[in-house]
């Protein structure tokens, strides 16, 4: 799968001492939603975005949202994930300040790639805490 040179970076996964593994139990969906999430599934199958996991630990759901076009952004449910790592100390810059230093430029940019939130790669030993459940 293409994404940044695993030289560059990697994301990895660290927990808190004595974290205890969950897996969540597949939640039901409607048929009509399940159909376009088993449609999403198939196309991170085919580029390499998933891969079967055997009996893994850490189990989440996938969660759908809507689009307005119709289709729906296939998203995990990682709350009980994010309870069991440690929390950065990074507090992050409010939007108005954001916003207000952008405005002051002549030229800004913002790409959207496909997917690109896939292309900084896990940690081999890492990749099992975000095995998600499917239909």
């Amino acid at each position: 799968m293409l994404g940044l040179d695993r030289e560059i970076v990697e994301h990895k996964l660290p927990l808190l001492l004595g974290a205890t593994p969950i897996r969540q139990q597949l939640r039901r969906m409607k048929p009509e939603v399940a159909l376009k999430i088993k449609e999403e599934e198939e196309k991170q199958w085919n580029v390499g975005f998933v891969a079967v996991a055997n009996y893994p630990q850490w189990v989440a759901n996938i969660v759908s949202v809507p689009k307005k076009d119709g289709k729906v952004r296939m998203c995990v449910d990682y709350r009980d994930l994010n309870r069991a790592s440690p929390k950065d100390n990074f507090p992050l810059s409010h939007i108005d300040v954001l916003v207000g230093n952008i405005a002051q430029d002549t030229f800004f940019s913002f790409m959207d790639g496909f997917s690109s939130y896939n292309q900084i790669m896990m940690l081999p030993e890492n990749r099992e805490k975000t095995t998600l459940i499917t239909l």
